[in-house]
């Protein structure tokens, strides 16, 4: 049976000013544990909702391109309170990386994988079922992507 995934789901960053909508339901939800993330968030780890990008509309606010400004990865945040909202990244193309924590509700989100464990802080559990010292490969990606949608998590 299909996770019910309450679609749509709405949020928003820290102060409101960009808000989105998700119409479509993940193809992963992650935790990464990179120094880059841990960077971005001032935390252990960053928490994502990998979308296609057909399910992932900007409903108010104009997103400006922060971060790591890079070919491979583009971070988007709040133009007014520049909390990161979401990423695209180019080696996965037509799916959006939403910082999950960013919908109204959360009480359901939980990774289903962790990346970049090579990196991970000592103390930073996520009880995530997968875990990967960098990302999949390119082999593990469809075996990984098949085993989130029978996951029940």
């Amino acid at each position: 049976m299909a996770r019910d995934w309450k679609l749509p789901r709405r949020g928003s960053c820290r102060c409101g000013a960009l808000t989105f909508e998700v119409s479509a339901p993940p193809v992963a939800t992650a935790a990464c544990h990179c120094r880059g993330c841990q960077k971005m968030t001032a935390g252990p780890y960053s928490l994502t909702m990998m979308l296609p990008e057909a399910g992932f509309t900007v409903t108010s606010g104009e997103p400006v391109i922060g971060g790591l400004k890079a070919a491979e990865v583009q971070h988007f945040f709040c133009a007014e309170c520049l909390t990161w909202v979401y990423s695209k990244p180019k080696r996965i193309a037509g799916f959006v990386n939403l910082r999950s924590p960013m919908l109204d509700d959360t009480s359901d989100i939980t990774p289903f994988i962790e990346t970049w464990t090579s990196e991970k802080l000592a103390f930073a559990g996520t009880g995530a079922a997968k875990s990967y010292p960098q990302f999949p490969s390119p082999e593990e990606y469809g075996p990984m992507l098949k085993a989130f949608a029978d996951w029940d998590g």
